[in-house]
């Protein structure tokens, strides 16, 4: 066996004890020398020796009666507060990081007995982060105060939770249950997108900072966010409220009022306070859906709330305090929009920490089974269990499967044909015939979803500026767009006759450079994410 080394305090009541009567008492360090069938080679102990020295002192030669074989280490350890968390901590890291462990040749234990409760954390702490490489050791008394040469029980503590299979496997069921709980319990197949849910529950997990979802509108950003709040909730990680709104609805002056709040006064019509959507996130999590609608004095004043948690209402003179989790959602392209000039570069900054891209529905075709089935539940909670037949779900499947399915509206276009079809499924069983109609009416939805000025969406008043051929050119390449299911498949089929005379080089390239002479990009015409 290799030779043993104790680290731990000295307990300055426990182990305190004069004359003859002290062999009466109970005392931790003392009784680690005191059993047969465990030797300690080496004693560290951590002593604020102008105080304690005489203690200590008289612990060191009483150790030396019971176990000869033991040699203490009296290391000065000065604290004006025992029971300061960063003074201790402090200190006890330095110790780590100043001695030198050699775990090759000898084992560690972590005495825990004696010491404030604040030591005992912070050793617990150190240890468990392995900057102290030991084990936990914990004594207790004998069931009787009269001690003679029985020095109490010792139990040894290893936190190295790779060494529990079971332990590990317990926190690998919760850690799946918390993602399965982000994905709405649906049993999703996509590699990727499962990836990105796995780094969301860490993040989540561990970290405070903003969040950013990307996607095209229907994807989920609402949905996931809501979910990782009660996941914080459950951990007791916020004890605030869930505050969500659409940055696309806040406009001109009540945008400001809306997020920050205004005082009495502050304005025609400001009868009474306002207490704004950040302060009603304090201690939760405030959503922001769209956040690159947000105008110019809106984006300054939520980076001052995110550096400083502070901002001042409107028509205030005090600033108000809201710590708030962010997480915020946008189908934009923010970094475009940085480069125009629309959106701040250091919000972006902010915002960019952690940022995820959820994608379409025709990005994850393997998933449209779960989500059906998964929708299939939820109408049946409302009282109505509803089935497909073997033949009718089959045609479905191919259908929202192939490339005729544009899936524009994504994950709400899914849950709007499954309820269509459950409320007109004859006796609770949709059919072939029914499935038939709805296919008729999702081609006739989306081709006039086709036809919608998606132009004035993104462009606003800047379209007003365009000359109508360019107007009629631009909706005729992003109705291309919309039906292709990459960058290059349109490239190929807007370019064919070029390339075909092999006067286009680069159709994927040349259709990009054509979207961005109106500030707008592949992703966003086609609400995908490949090129």
């Amino acid at each position: 066996m290799k030779p043993q080394v104790v680290i731990g305090f000295l307990g300055t009541q426990l182990d305190a004890g004069q004359g003859a009567g002290r062999w009466e008492k109970w005392r931790p360090t003392v009784a680690l020398g005191m059993h047969e069938d465990f030797l300690v080679h080496r004693l560290e102990l951590l002593v604020d020796l102008r105080r304690y020295g005489d203690v200590a002192r008289q612990v060191q030669q009483d150790l030396a009666q019971v176990s000869p074989e033991t040699e203490v280490r009296l290391h000065d350890t000065y604290l004006a507060d025992p029971w300061d968390f960063e003074s201790m901590y402090g200190v006890l890291h330095d110790f780590a990081k100043g001695y030198a462990f050699d775990t090759e040749r000898e084992d560690y234990l972590v005495h825990i007995t004696t010491g404030t409760h604040v030591a005992q954390i912070c050793l617990f702490l150190l240890t468990e982060s392995r900057r102290l490489p030991a084990r936990l050791l914990q004594l207790s008394p004998p069931r009787k105060q009269h001690v003679g040469a029985n020095g109490g029980s010792i139990s040894l503590i290893d936190l190295d939770l790779s060494r529990y299979d079971r332990l590990a496997r317990r926190f690998e069921r919760e850690q799946e249950d918390d993602r399965t709980h982000l994905k709405s319990g649906i049993a999703t197949r996509n590699a990727a997108f499962n990836r990105m849910i796995e780094q969301i529950e860490i993040v989540g997990s561990r970290s405070t900072a903003p969040i950013l979802l990307m996607g095209p509108t229907g994807a989920g950003k609402s949905q996931l966010a809501r979910r990782l709040f009660e996941l914080k909730k459950a951990r007791h990680e916020l004890s605030g409220r869930f505050v969500e709104v659409n940055c696309a609805t806040l406009r001109g002056d009540g945008a400001m009022s809306a997020l920050f709040g205004h005082v009495k006064g502050a304005y025609t019509g400001a009868v009474g306070e306002r207490a704004g959507l950040l302060r009603s996130a304090h201690q939760g999590l405030l959503f922001l859906d769209e956040i690159g609608e947000l105008g110019a004095d809106e984006q300054a004043m939520l980076l001052r709330a995110l550096e400083d948690r502070r901002f001042l209402p409107v028509g205030g003179d005090k600033e108000v305090e809201s710590d708030f989790q962010l997480i915020a959602g946008t189908n934009r392209d923010l970094g475009r929009r940085v480069a125009e000039g629309r959106f701040r570069d250091d919000l972006y900054a902010r915002l960019n920490i952690w940022s995820f891209h959820l994608p379409g529905l025709a990005e994850r075709l393997e998933d449209i089974e779960p989500n059906l089935d998964y929708e299939l539940d939820r109408h049946a909670q409302h009282g109505h269990r509803v089935t497909f037949n073997r033949e009718a779900r089959e045609r479905y499947l191919r259908f929202a499967q192939s490339a005729e399915a544009t899936w524009h509206g994504n994950f709400r276009d899914l849950g709007a044909s499954l309820t269509r079809m459950a409320t007109l499924a004859p006796a609770g069983r949709i059919t072939v015939d029914v499935v038939d109609e709805e296919l008729q009416r999702l081609r006739r939805l989306w081709r006039r979803d086709e036809q919608t000025d998606v132009l004035r969406e993104w462009l606003g008043a800047e379209l007003d500026a365009l000359d109508l051929f360019d107007q009629l050119q631009l909706r005729e390449v992003v109705r291309l767009c919309r039906r292709c299911r990459s960058l290059s498949e349109a490239g190929r089929q807007l370019f064919a006759a070029s390339r075909s005379k092999r006067t286009s080089t680069n159709d994927a390239d040349r259709l990009r450079k054509y979207l961005g002479r109106f500030g707008l990009s592949w992703e966003t015409v086609s609400g995908r994410n490949d090129a």
